[in-house]
């Protein structure tokens, strides 16, 4: 080959195959590990629907244009660890971490690839970022501030039930934000002159034994503070209803199963708001650079057909107050 050939051939070389590179790297479609708390697509799908639409308003078309690739670890704290390493091995672009637990397991499986929570507690005392304000590292997401507004949710359950003086609370011991969530209740229902007492569920067959001895030692209601008690709210209204327990939530969505009320975040709008915290970084914002996020409002629901099972009156104020009322 002569010599003016051979660099002509290396200078279309140098040319091309840069551009080639590039539109290669255009269609590359973006995936997003989703890490849940749930067994099933089904049990999340009062969230999970609303991640996919929230993603298809920003313009997504999960399949063509981005990879939504969701992991239920049933509550299992192994699993939980389990599919966050695996997310990381298999290298996605960014992980989307629905819990506490969720969070901190794909904080500690990476310190590179961008993870959003979307419910923590108290995302800087459980070392997922450094303040709300500078997150630091690859971490950031939404606070549920839940123990701040834990005064105001056991005043409203205390207005429906005025006989209140005894209060069990439901945890999950193995949830990192369960001491933080309990104690909330605890200094909530002190200032109250209510008494309380921690009953600690791991497994769904320990829900109806709970309620029975809560029930038999006289406490005069139940407050939830465990994730695992969403996934069996069904199971929860029903064993509430059964031994004529008054329960609070601090998530709207578990009332209509036969909860009294619930008192806290709109979750729905959490997850609206960390897909678009997703779409942000996938647009090439870093996470250090993404202040955490925290509610902007808080809704008042009320099972009406509780109450009146229960003996409950609601009185006005909280009738006029509340977001929703349940019939």
């Amino acid at each position: 080959m002569r010599r003016r050939e051979f660099i002509a051939l290396l200078g279309s070389a140098v040319t091309v195959w840069p551009l080639a590179a590039w539109a290669q790297q255009a269609k590359k479609v973006p995936r997003i590990g989703v890490l849940w708390h749930a067994a099933s697509a089904e049990e999340e799908d009062v969230y999970l629907s609303v991640v996919t639409k929230a993603f298809s308003d920003l313009g997504y078309v999960d399949g063509k244009s981005i990879q939504l690739e969701h992991h239920f670890p049933a509550e299992q704290p192994d699993r939980f660890r389990a599919f966050a390493r695996d997310m990381v091995e298999r290298r996605v672009d960014a992980i989307l971490a629905v819990t506490s637990l969720g969070a901190k397991e794909a904080k500690q499986a990476t310190n590179t690839i961008p993870v959003v929570f979307v419910l923590d507690a108290d995302p800087v005392g459980h070392g997922l970022v450094e303040s709300l304000a500078r997150p630091g590292g690859n971490v950031t997401g939404l606070s549920l501030m839940s123990n701040d507004v834990s005064g105001k949710r056991v005043a409203l359950f205390r207005k429906l039930v005025p006989n209140l003086s005894r209060m069990a609370i439901m945890v999950d011991p193995r949830d990192p934000a369960a001491p933080r969530i309990q104690g909330g209740y605890e200094r909530a229902a002190q200032a109250l002159s209510v008494s309380t007492k921690p009953f600690g569920i791991t497994t769904p067959d320990e829900i109806e034994p709970a309620f029975a001895a809560i029930s038999q030692s006289g406490f005069d209601g139940v407050a939830l503070a465990a994730p695992i008690l969403f996934n069996e709210r069904r199971r929860i209204g029903a064993a509430a209803l059964a031994h004529k327990l008054p329960t609070v939530s601090l998530i709207a969505e578990m009332v209509p199963h036969g909860l009294l009320l619930s008192y806290g975040q709109d979750f729905p709008d959490f997850f609206r708001r960390a897909v678009g915290l997703m779409d942000k970084i996938l647009k090439g914002a870093k996470p250090n650079d993404l202040p955490v996020e925290q509610p902007t409002r808080f809704k008042l629901v009320i099972n009406q057909k509780v109450a009146k099972a229960l003996g409950l009156t609601i009185p006005p104020s909280l009738a006029i107050g509340a977001d929703e009322i349940i019939d």
